[in-house]
């Protein structure tokens, strides 16, 4: 079963995205935070899902120690502050997609279903 890290800030959110991820088939362990997402990037992951804008470690920061432990790591944000999204590519890991809030749960599903099928 495909691995999927997820970290989000917002409790609500992260609960909804677990869910329905997690009812796609998808194996997801959700972080409250960066920092809490840093702490298992040594376990091995298919994608990492993680929120741009979060207390403490942000996403980038995630993403890009994920990416050095893990090469090739699928790895998807999602961001409320579009001024976030437009500047996360030039700091973000390569490949990687940025998805703006709000979003609907099935738009991120897909998504994410999309990103996995194209390793």
């Amino acid at each position: 079963m495909p691995r999927i890290l997820l970290a989000e800030d917002d409790d609500s959110l992260r609960g909804f995205l677990s869910r329905a991820l997690e009812r796609a088939g998808y194996e997801v362990t959700a972080c409250a935070d960066g920092d809490e997402a840093a702490a298992v990037l040594d376990e091995r992951w298919d994608l990492l899902l993680t929120d741009i804008v979060m207390p403490g470690m942000d996403g980038i920061e995630v993403a890009r120690l994920a990416a050095a432990r893990q090469p090739g790591l699928r790895i998807m944000f999602i961001t409320g502050f579009a001024a976030v999204a437009l500047s996360a590519g030039d700091r973000a890991p390569a490949g990687a997609k940025v998805l703006s809030k709000p979003i609907h749960l099935r738009e991120i599903v897909a998504e994410v279903d999309r990103m996995m099928a194209a390793a």
